[in-house]
């Protein structure tokens, strides 16, 4: 069985995450008062991260993660080490990315943004 890593937030993720259920769960509460059968953006969107954090944790490497290098953003515990980017959408017009690094200890992933591509 191969090995499942634990999450370790930011608070800047942590409150972006909370931020983006929130409006889904709004959303789902609108949309059940009226008779609209079709999910909203925003519901959409936290289950495609929901999606993509169950990936990460279950293996950073996952090809539909599409997971690279991202230069921009200093890892947060071990200057020099690499930071990476990972896909939430791809093709859509201010695509949703993860930016995730190994640490600080041995099998955790530490989610330091979600936001749209810059």
């Amino acid at each position: 069985m191969s090995q499942r890593f634990t999450l370790i937030w930011t608070d800047e993720a942590a409150a972006t995450f909370h931020d983006l259920q929130k409006a889904a769960l709004r959303s789902l509460a609108t949309r059940g008062k009226t008779d609209k059968k079709k999910s909203s953006k925003q519901e959409g969107l936290f289950k495609q991260i929901v999606k993509c954090l169950s990936l990460l944790e279950a293996n950073p490497r996952h090809p539909g993660l599409k997971t690279h290098e991202f230069t921009s953003i200093e890892h947060p515990f071990k200057k020099g080490e690499k930071v990476f980017e990972a896909y939430i959408q791809n093709r859509t017009p201010g695509a949703y990315r993860v930016f995730w690094c190994y640490g600080p200890d041995k099998g955790q992933v530490s989610i330091i943004a979600i936001t749209p591509h810059p």
